[in-house]
């Protein structure tokens, strides 16, 4: 019998080791590492791949892709828009429908903002953007990578971290639904377009029959657009959605009509024209806003029973506003009902709504749980109390066409 010889042994154990910890430098690999720089529709594109990162959690290692677009012109200080792609396609296919107006018209980033476009088609664990292999409220792995590749963008390209915003189509709808919304400290605004399903939001946000526990603390929602039909039996559940939404005083835009599973904006537009009429590319993280709930003036909804309704109808479509100041005291918005000549639409625009209001991130002006505030619109006013998680809402307030101030002051 032959026997090993002793100096190989050393040599076995050193390069056993040094293979070991080559697959977790593998698995750690982090910052993304840019592998191509090209140009895409005259604007420049880097083309970047990543390992995964430990702490997220993956059961195996995995490679990603992901695109960041640079602004036409060089910008400092430019907003990001986040693209999660649909189930028919992949991080590159996604960017490649924006080269057609009308193919799938949300991927189309505006053209003074960066765009990152991110892939959930590769690794199968992140398809459907999580929530297939990760069902439950916990934050899964998929998700984890998504927000640590937007905040290594921001900070990479110097984006304006108060101007960001998640969209998607379809499958990317509900992924932005379900990620978008527990990170309202990332996204100012996010925006869906026919996402296919609302079980993703639902389950992250604990939403019914789900309970949020007492120790589950979730940043102020980014205000939310979601334009979904009712004769697309992937909107299903959205009568829950919307209550839900309603009944935690959450923001939430919606538009809806018998335009099926569309991507097209302009055929959408023939159907419900108002779906691009609020400015949520205007919304900043750092800014107040206010939440409008019980609105006079919301249309009945088709779900879960009238889905053959032809009709178009909306959910807080018609109200706007406008930050005038903040202290740690105070705090002061214009609320506004738009004025016809404001919108092209087939709609009839109310000349005043009633509908309950509260706010949410504040940024100096802080209620604890309870605690007491006087409020002021126009020649109305009274006092009202924070909820268990310190959100003010005043009941039945009366808005118009003309801008009216509301103002809210700690009881002192």
């Amino acid at each position: 019998m032959q026997l090993e010889s002793p100096v190989k042994r050393p040599i076995l154990a050193v390069t056993l080791v040094l293979a070991v910890t080559a697959a977790l430098r593998a698995q750690e690999s982090w910052p993304p590492a840019r592998q191509k720089e090209s140009e895409f529709t005259g604007r420049k594109l880097d083309t970047y791949q990543h390992d995964s990162k430990k702490e997220w959690g993956y059961e195996k290692p995995q490679r990603d892709t992901f695109l960041v677009l640079h602004p036409k012109q060089p910008r400092a200080n430019a907003p990001l828009y986040v693209v999660l792609h649909s189930a028919g396609h992949d991080v590159h296919s996604c960017l490649a429908c924006t080269k057609t107006v009308g193919n799938h018209d949300i991927y189309h980033a505006p053209a003074d903002f960066f765009a990152l476009y991110l892939d959930c088609r590769a690794n199968k664990g992140d398809w459907w953007w999580g929530i297939n292999k990760y069902p439950g409220p916990e934050v899964c792995s998929t998700e984890k990578r998504v927000i640590d590749t937007v905040q290594w963008v921001i900070k990479e390209y110097g984006i304006d971290a108060n101007r960001v915003y998640l969209c998607g189509n379809s499958m990317g709808g509900s992924g932005t639904l379900g990620i978008g919304m527990r990170h309202g400290d990332v996204f100012a605004a996010i925006k869906a377009n026919v996402p296919a399903e609302v079980k993703h939001v639902s389950n992250r946000m604990y939403f019914p029959p789900l309970k949020m526990p007492a120790d589950v603390k979730i940043p102020d929602p980014p205000i939310v657009i979601d334009y979904s039909a009712q004769n697309d039996g992937w909107s299903r559940g959205h009568d829950g959605f919307v209550k839900a939404m309603n009944d935690r005083k959450y923001p939430l835009v919606l538009y809806w009509g018998p335009f099926g599973h569309a991507n097209n904006q302009a055929n959408i537009k023939k159907v419900n024209d108002l779906i691009d009429s609020f400015g949520w590319l205007s919304v900043k993280k750092n800014d107040p806003y206010p939440v409008f709930t019980n609105a006079s003036t919301n249309d009945p909804l088709p779900w879960p029973d009238k889905l053959t309704d032809k009709k178009a109808g909306q959910i807080n479509a018609f109200f706007r506003w406008q930050n005038v100041r903040e202290t740690p005291n105070a705090v002061e918005l214009t609320l506004v009902l738009v004025k016809p000549a404001e919108l092209n639409t087939a709609f009839t625009i109310p000349a005043e709504a009633t509908a309950d209001v509260s706010l949410r991130r504040l940024q100096k002006l802080q209620v604890v749980p309870g605690a007491k505030v006087h409020w002021r619109l126009g020649k109305d006013a009274g006092e009202a109390a924070a909820d268990a998680t310190g959100c003010v809402t005043i009941p039945r307030l009366r808005i118009t066409q003309e801008p009216t101030s509301l103002i809210i002051e700690k009881v002192k």
